[in-house]
């Protein structure tokens, strides 16, 4: 009996790990799941006293917060689409194109990665203040720029390093114009890639604080109302933000591996090649 469980365990060990890592993961997300529906006994306080559905009702009970929560989803749209375009050319110059400076040009892309956050804030702000741009939601819009567009290019780099150069050669050899191939050819095979850098973009510039706290000025985004609030009491409608973002990103991961499920499946069979199969055994017949 023994020797079954031991063997049972080490056949399984590598998934066991798994689950509990992924549980410790998760385990903050379960929390502010259930702050989210809970009432508690002060404001100051974090214990499950009551539950309610109240948050969820009025979640811009809490004043500013829907400001602020709304003032972030716009920039990170903004610094998603423009950090996108930007990553994605840069991505395929990078990938297709020699050129002189291509290697330096590689490791200019991921300092921003490497950088601490704190020191890309105070150069940004030394630079803003040298320059006597007034800090506000643009410099933000900048500064988030900024950083996703190493992201962007990370991510949609990988994707057309392993795409097949030859399938779009085909589609050149039948007959397309080059703007033809790129849009129905490269374009398809790398939206995946790029479709992934842009819901990373977006998580990152909605979810930074540091960088924020040093180009805003007098703007206030989401964390930093949160960094805010936490002084005098963080008001419940802040974990329904958390966990309606949350919902919303398993959501998008559903979607993206449902289409991709259905997009692995063969086709099935037209009507007129059923009869066309239909027919075939019966001619052979009367052969």
């Amino acid at each position: 009996m023994a020797r079954r469980l031991w063997r049972r365990v080490a056949d399984h060990w590598v998934l066991a790990a798994a689950a509990l890592v992924l549980g410790y993961l998760l385990l903050p997300v379960v929390v502010v799941a259930g702050l989210s529906v809970n009432r508690p006994s002060s404001r100051l306080s974090y214990d499950f006293h009551e539950a309610t559905l109240d948050n969820w009702r009025d979640p811009c009970a809490a004043p500013g917060m829907c400001a602020a929560l709304l003032r972030s989803v716009q920039i990170g749209f903004l610094a998603t689409a423009i950090s996108t375009v930007l990553g994605t050319l840069l991505a395929f110059a990078l990938v297709r194109y020699r050129f002189r400076g291509r290697t330096a040009l590689n490791l200019l892309v991921l300092a921003p990665m490497a950088t601490p956050e704190v020191v890309l804030g105070t150069s940004l702000l030394a630079l803003l203040v040298a320059a006597g741009v007034p800090q506000g939601f643009w410099t933000v819009v900048i500064a988030h720029v900024m950083f996703c567009v190493s992201f962007v290019v990370v991510t949609v780099r990988a994707r057309l390093s392993g795409m097949d150069r030859r399938l779009e050669e085909a589609a050149l050899d039948l007959y397309a114009s080059e703007w033809q191939a790129f849009c129905r050819v490269t374009l398809p095979m790398a939206l995946p890639g790029i479709v992934a850098a842009a819901l990373l973009s977006f998580s990152l510039s909605f979810d930074d604080f540091v960088v924020t706290n040093f180009t805003s000025g007098t703007t206030v985004t989401f964390p930093m109302y949160v960094w805010g609030a936490n002084q005098r009491g963080i008001p419940p409608q802040v974990n329904v933000v958390g966990t309606a973002m949350f919902a919303v990103a398993l959501l998008l991961m559903a979607a993206v591996r449902l289409r991709g499920r259905r997009a692995r499946q063969p086709a099935p069979p037209s009507r007129g090649d059923a009869g066309a199969a239909s027919e075939r055994p019966v001619s052979a017949e009367v052969g």
